[in-house]
């Protein structure tokens, strides 16, 4: 998700006044309320009793009242409305040249006398006018002689400025009226040069980079024109790349990790090394740790954005560090985050949420910027061979600025408000991708990663501000990919993303968005906040951290904050809980039938349903991300202060079984099986190398008690994190890092060795998967893996959210040969192997704060030995 940062007031630039040949005068406006949606059609808040024009430079195109057809209405639901206005067929042959000018919305009343007049919003017209541009090509092309185009049919002028040794050369570029597109064919010797466009309309020229471009001098304030098939492109191997086996998304666990966190810490790495997609290709502590939770059975990588983004200088020389010895000042101290701030904007840290170029790799993960593209393909290369695939966090729901798209098409790239302002609800300028050409740049770019870069799957940051047509683009594009025809099987890429619903285009008002609830039956996948919320407790902007939930202590482990109520409340909320882990554990089915006798849609969530997911691989199961605190510091925040760091492990495991032991794809933050801190910070994104340390050395700690966070986003919750960052008894050794890494393991191993968690289809989860009836604080889950699974004809899982030993009745499993999961029956954890099963009664036996896995061996046995079986 992207930080949160102050939104600047983006307005479109006030127009000119403008004398018509007709006599009418335009007046000055810095607003654009006007909306011309097609060539025919304006639609305007005003009178429609008026006299009516779009005044230009190029002309007037006089306009007569008119009606919003259904499918524009359908179209353009925001202006459904507002007065239409048809232009007059007689003006029709203005609308091209009056669209490369400033164009001017003017009411007049019947005296005569200007009674209104605004901007003009033109996206719609663009689209209907230059549609052909949808299939033609666009950016750097070309073999031997390169070919470089930019769609800009508003400009006046378009033409190349190449860099060279010399300086610059500038070419002038033509333009195609069909499709609005200006090109240029070059010399061979212009591979490898800089350049830009030099974009003019009639507020004057602008030096633009190239949207399209593959890449760029460092900050990006150039493009540069390169074949990505050259062989100083590709690291050793590259095109014999061999990938690990794909998975189907509803079998995929995730591991969401920072490309800087993965080595910035990491002493085994050589320094010039650290913080680099180079780290990912040296023997180190991280990637062996990769390679080890590989062999457990992780199969993705998530990395946060590693496209070309604003935030970092990408010179090493030009970014600084803060100062002092962080780690000798006090753990509830503020000076550290004091220190951290004084070079926030200069660090080498950021998210990386801030988009410039969409298809460039970011500079600063690189030893050397112009390195960029090789390095990046070798981080891919290395965790192929580590047997991990990857996923790339995407961002084309806003821009850092609007400085590289909006000068090329003013008023098109970005989504405007109702009076032009650029929106900013994504605290950033949004772009439209539902604009025919922003929709079609979002394709093109995910292909180019995917093709050239060999991307396994895609999380889109706020997908909910992209229309669902444009996800579903992005589906078609990538399935139609080949290994013969372009080096990756393209139906084998991943989609998932963030399908909140807020801002100007909540609740369908523009679009239909690309949320959760509409994208089920698509099978792109969406975060499951309601599971989250459930196991965590309250939700993440809760005034009082300490709110708890099912695995924060809710069930038997009061803390005695007034935040969660008297006792009746605490037991019916953590009930509430209970069923909607249940649905989460379906991958959130609308339709699954719980015991209580509700749907999955039917257990309400804040205000909105539970289950939404037509299948289970919609669904992305999660309970620690990048956002808000890390699992550890959820926990220290809600667990009694005083509970022990061994109990502490046993319910990090246990929420994160919730994720592991579901249907659907598990997604889990990196170092939650580490249990990594971030000293309690909410907001890391722009906290620096030392909040957000990924520690692989145990000796080091886990990064609890680094001071107090960060003020901006945390000061509110100082008066509750200081004194548990004081406490060095929060503070977890060795042993219980490596318990709960250790446990961690065993929960992949056991996801991995049953097609129970796997069950791939809403039908046969209906069929299998049960909940019996289980005691407060405990969830028991069912599978019925007969005929299915060759080992184990049923599976049983309990979870233990209390502190207390609980038994569970299973009536249907007396007489059956039962056992604890082979992973479990070998674990390290004393405690776990002290589940059991009564076969008299069928009863399983589970201790306080504990997960435990019971497999139906009979139908094994009775197969081995040649019985019949179930």
């Amino acid at each position: 998700m992207v930080e949160p940062r102050s939104p600047g007031d983006h307005r479109l630039t006030g127009a000119p006044i403008v004398t018509s040949r007709k006599g009418c005068a335009a007046a000055v406006t810095g607003e654009a309320r006007a909306h011309w949606i097609d060539r025919d059609t304006v639609a305007w808040q005003v009178d429609p009793s008026y006299r009516h024009c779009l005044a230009s430079g190029s002309g007037v195109l006089r306009l007569a009242p008119g009606t919003l057809s259904d499918g524009q209405r359908r179209a353009w639901p925001h202006l459904a409305s507002y007065t239409a206005l048809k232009v007059d067929p007689r003006d029709a042959g203005l609308v091209r040249a009056a669209l490369r000018d400033r164009v001017v919305a003017e009411a007049r009343d019947a005296s005569g006398a200007l009674a209104a007049a605004t901007g003009v919003q033109i996206p719609g017209v663009l689209d209907d006018l230059y549609a052909a541009a949808a299939g033609a090509r666009l950016g750097p092309a070309g073999r031997i002689f390169p070919r470089l185009s930019v769609w800009a049919p508003t400009a006046r002028t378009v033409e190349l400025a190449l860099y060279g040794p010399r300086g610059r050369t500038v070419h002038p570029m033509r333009r195609d009226d069909e499709t609005g597109i200006w090109s240029v064919r070059g010399l061979p010797t212009w591979w490898g040069r800089e350049y830009t466009f030099l974009v003019t309309h009639l507020s004057g020229t602008h030096e633009v980079t190239d949207p399209y471009g593959l890449d760029v001098t460092p900050d990006g304030g150039h493009s540069r024109l390169v074949r990505l098939d050259g062989y100083a492109h590709k690291p050793p191997g590259w095109d014999r790349l061999a990938k690990p086996p794909a998975v189907p998304q509803h079998r995929a666990s995730i591991y969401e990790l920072h490309v800087r966190d993965f080595s910035a810490s990491d002493e085994s790495v050589p320094a010039g090394l650290r913080g680099t997609y180079a780290a990912f290709g040296v023997d180190s502590a991280g990637t062996r740790e990769l390679r080890s939770l590989a062999a457990d059975g992780l199969t993705h990588v998530h990395l946060l954005p590693v496209f070309d983004f604003a935030t970092v200088p990408e010179r090493a020389a030009d970014r600084t560090e803060p100062d002092g010895d962080l780690a000798a000042l006090p753990p509830d101290s503020e000076l550290q985050q004091e220190l951290v701030a004084r070079t926030a904007a200069t660090d080498s840290f950021n998210w990386g949420y801030d988009p410039l170029h969409y298809t460039v790799p970011e500079g600063s993960y690189a030893t050397e910027p112009g390195e960029r593209i090789r390095e990046f393909r070798g981080m891919v290369a290395a965790l192929n061979r580590a047997g991990l695939r990857v996923v790339m966090d995407v961002v084309y729901n806003h821009t850092h600025s609007t400085a590289v798209l909006d000068p090329i098409v003013p008023g098109y790239y970005h989504r405007l408000l109702e009076d032009g302002r650029v929106a900013d609800s994504t605290c950033c300028a949004n772009t439209a991708p539902e604009h025919l050409m922003m929709g079609r740049l979002v394709v093109d770019s995910v292909v180019t990663w995917a093709r050239e870069y060999k991307i396994d799957g895609f999380r889109f940051d706020l997908m909910g501000h992209h229309p669902k047509a444009n996800l579903l683009a992005v589906r078609r594009a990538l399935d139609a990919l080949t290994v013969a025809r372009d080096g990756v099987d393209g139906k084998s890429i991943i989609l998932y993303g963030e399908g909140w619903n807020f801002g100007e285009v909540a609740d369908g008002a523009r679009f239909e968005q690309a949320t959760q609830a509409n994208l089920a039956g698509t099978g792109i996948g969406t975060f499951t906040d309601r599971l989250r919320d459930a196991v965590r407790g309250g939700a993440p902007f809760d005034a009082d951290p300490r709110v708890q939930g099912f695995g924060s202590g809710l069930a038997g482990a009061p803390n005695g904050s007034p935040a969660n109520g008297p006792p009746e409340q605490q037991r019916a909320r953590l009930a509430h809980y209970a069923d909607v882990i249940r649905v989460g554990l379906t991958g959130s089915l609308r339709d699954y039938v719980l015991p209580c006798g509700r749907k999955g849609s039917e257990v309400d969530h804040n205000g909105s349903p539970t289950g939404y997911a037509a299948e289970p691989g919609e669904a992305v199961a999660y309970v620690d991300a990048h956002d808000n605190e890390t699992l550890f510091d959820a926990l220290a925040y809600k667990l009694p202060q005083d509970t022990p760091m061994a109990d502490r492990v046993r319910m990090q495991v246990l929420s994160l079984a919730t994720v592991l032991l579901g249907q659907g794809t598990a997604f889990v933050h990196a170092g939650s099986e580490r249990l990594r801190s971030k000293s309690l910070d909410r907001n890391s994104y722009d906290s620096g190398d030392w909040f957000n340390r990924l520690l692989w050395d145990c000796e080091r700690g886990n990064g609890f008690g680094a001071g107090l966070p960060p003020r901006a986003d945390n000061e509110a919750r100082w008066p509750y994190a200081a004194p548990l960052l004081a406490d060095p008894a929060l503070r977890p050794d060795c042993a219980a890092i490596r318990a709960c890494r250790a446990r961690f393991g065993e929960l992949l191993r056991i996801r991995a060795s049953s097609p129970a968690f796997a069950l791939g289809s809403a039908a046969e989860v209906t069929r299998r998967l049960s909940f019996p009836p289980s005691a407060e604080g405990v969830i028991a889950m069912h599978v019925d893996t007969s005929g299915l699974d060759p080992r184990w004809s049923s599976v049983t899982v309990v979870f233990n959210a209390t502190p207390y030993a609980r038994a569970q009745p299973m009536e249907a499993l007396a007489g059956r040969a039962v056992a604890p999961h082979p992973v479990q029956a070998a674990s390290g954890d004393p405690v776990v192997r002290e589940a059991a099963f009564d076969p008299a009664t069928g009863t399983l036996t589970v201790p306080g704060r504990t997960v435990a896995v019971f497999v139906d061996v009979m139908g094994w046995t009775q197969r081995a030995t040649g019985g019949e079986g179930r």
